[in-house]
C-alpha cells in the first residue's frame, strides 16, 4: 500500500477556519458525518462549510490532491468526477471497522483536525493482520489510492475525547471502470457493499 504522508496540509488560514467550526455535539458512543461535495465550482453539498469558503478549500487543496492520484494511479485520475470535504467526528469509544474504502473514492484522504492528542489510522495487510500506525498530529494528511480487499484499514477514539477530522476524496461516478482498471467484478462488488450496512450508510455510493 502506498501511503502518502503531508504534515501541515492545510495552510493556518483555513486550518483555524475549520476549527472554529460550531458542530453538533457527539455522543461518545457515536460518529457524525458532515457531506460537502463540489465539481469544480459547483456546490453539490455544503452542511457545515458556506459556499465560498467550500470554492476556496477546492481550489487550495485540488492540485495537490490531483497530483499525488495522477503520481499512484494515472488510470484512476482519468476518472475523476468531484470532491469531497467531509467533518467526521468519531465519538471517544467509538471504532469504525476494518474497511478498504468504496470504489467511488479514487484517492483517500484525512486529515487530522481536533484535539491536540487522539488515534490515528491503523492500516492492516491483506491479511488484516496490523502493518502500520499513522500517529494523531493536528494538520497531518495521509493519502492513498484504494484497491479492493486491499487496502485494510481503521480507526477509532481514543476514549477521551472526540476525534475530528476532514475527510478529503477526489471521486468518481464511473464504478464501472474502477473495477477494470483494478481488475475486480464490479458485480461481486456492488453486491458486497450493499450487504455490508455500516459502510453503506456512512460511505454509500450513486451508481
Amino acid at each position: 500500500m502506498n501511503l502518502i504522508v503531508i504534515n501541515n496540509f492545510l495552510n493556518k488560514k483555513i486550518f483555524d477556519k475549520i476549527n472554529s467550526l460550531q458542530l453538533e455535539k457527539v455522543h461518545k458512543t457515536q460518529i457524525k458525518v458532515y457531506p460537502n461535495l463540489i465539481i469544480n465550482k459547483k456546490i453539490i453539498s455544503n452542511s457545515c462549510f458556506d459556499k465560498k469558503f467550500l470554492i476556496e478549500l477546492n481550489k487550495k487543496c485540488h492540485s495537490k490532491a490531483f497530483n499525488i492520484l495522477k503520481k499512484v494511479s494515472p488510470k484512476k485520475a482519468k476518472l475523476y468526477d468531484y470532491s469531497v470535504f467531509n467533518i467526521v467526528e468519531t465519538g471517544s469509544h467509538y471504532s469504525f471497522p476494518i474497511h478498504d474504502d468504496t470504489p467511488n473514492k479514487l484517492l483517500s484522504g484525512v486529515i487530522y483536525l481536533n484535539p491536540k492528542k487522539n488515534l490515528g489510522t491503523i492500516f492492516y495487510d491483506s491479511n488484516k493482520k496490523k502493518l502500520k500506525i499513522i500517529n494523531w498530529k493536528k494538520n497531518k494528511a495521509i493519502f492513498f489510492v484504494r484497491e479492493e480487499k486491499k487496502t485494510w484499514h481503521s480507526y477509532r477514539g481514543n476514549k477521551k475525547e472526540n476525534r475530528i477530522v476532514l475527510v478529503y476524496n477526489l471521486m468518481t461516478n464511473r464504478i464501472k471502470d474502477v473495477y477494470k482498471i483494478e481488475n475486480k467484478n464490479y458485480f461481486i462488488g456492488l453486491l458486497r457493499y450493499k450487504i455490508n450496512p455500516i459502510l453503506y450508510k456512512y460511505f454509500k455510493f450513486n451508481l
